[in-house]
């Protein structure tokens, strides 16, 4: 038996019931009864500075600082 006919029965076999099995525990990790406090915090990341805006840190010099090229 040539390899690629090995790998393939292995793809369709195997493969597809771990993929299966990975993704039910995946669904199942999600919806668990204590992750519900985590997601709820990080839904709320975007209005956590509702009131005021977050501080912008300054990342470029001013125009009359710049160092010449040479």
């Amino acid at each position: 038996m040539e390899l690629y006919s090995l790998l393939r029965e292995f793809a369709d076999s195997w493969m597809l019931l771990a993929l299966f099995a990975f993704f039910i525990g995946v669904i199942v990790w999600v919806f668990r009864p204590g992750s519900t406090r985590t997601y709820a915090d990080t839904a709320d990341i975007p209005f956590r500075h509702d009131d005021r805006p977050a501080p912008v840190a300054v990342t470029q010099k001013p125009a009359d600082q710049k160092e010449a090229r040479t």
